[in-house]
């Protein structure tokens, strides 16, 4: 099951229904099946609380997720501040429903095991994501 929810901040305009399968389609074409999955929509103060608290991290970024994976069902809270979804769209000169799309599914990307912290994963991670926005703008989503 997939949960929207938000705190501090208006809900983000997303089809819920066409993004849950959107989600479970990509998770599919990991050889994943989607578990218990939770977002949070806040602000920039409350990632930055959660990061602080459950991380350690002194600094604000676009999404933390907990990750609950077991086997191949993804589980896990993916926690996400609008605040920097549309900063960052302005900044890279996207639209914020694209990059908030790239942000919901980044964190589902981590579930099924993709990283961008070490070298070369960045470029990987962004493809995967650029793949699944691909995925997104089909009528009905298509495995790569």
């Amino acid at each position: 099951m997939i949960s929207y929810q938000a705190e501090g901040v208006r809900m983000p305009d997303i089809k819920k229904r066409k993004t849950t399968q959107w989600i479970k389609a990509v998770a599919a074409s990991y050889g994943k099946r989607v578990g218990d999955i939770g977002y949070l929509f806040c602000d920039d103060e409350h990632i930055l609380s959660v990061n602080r608290e459950y991380l350690g991290h002194d600094y604000y970024t676009d999404i933390i997720t907990f990750d609950y994976c077991e086997g191949d069902v993804i589980s896990g809270d993916l926690v996400i501040s609008l605040d920097t979804i549309r900063t960052n769209a302005e900044l890279f000169k996207k639209p914020y429903e694209e990059e908030l799309h790239r942000v919901i599914i980044h964190g589902i990307l981590h579930l099924c095991g993709l990283n961008d912290k070490g070298p070369g994963e960045r470029e990987l991670m962004e493809a995967a994501e650029n793949r699944a926005l691909e995925m997104l703008g089909s009528p009905t989503p298509a495995l790569p």
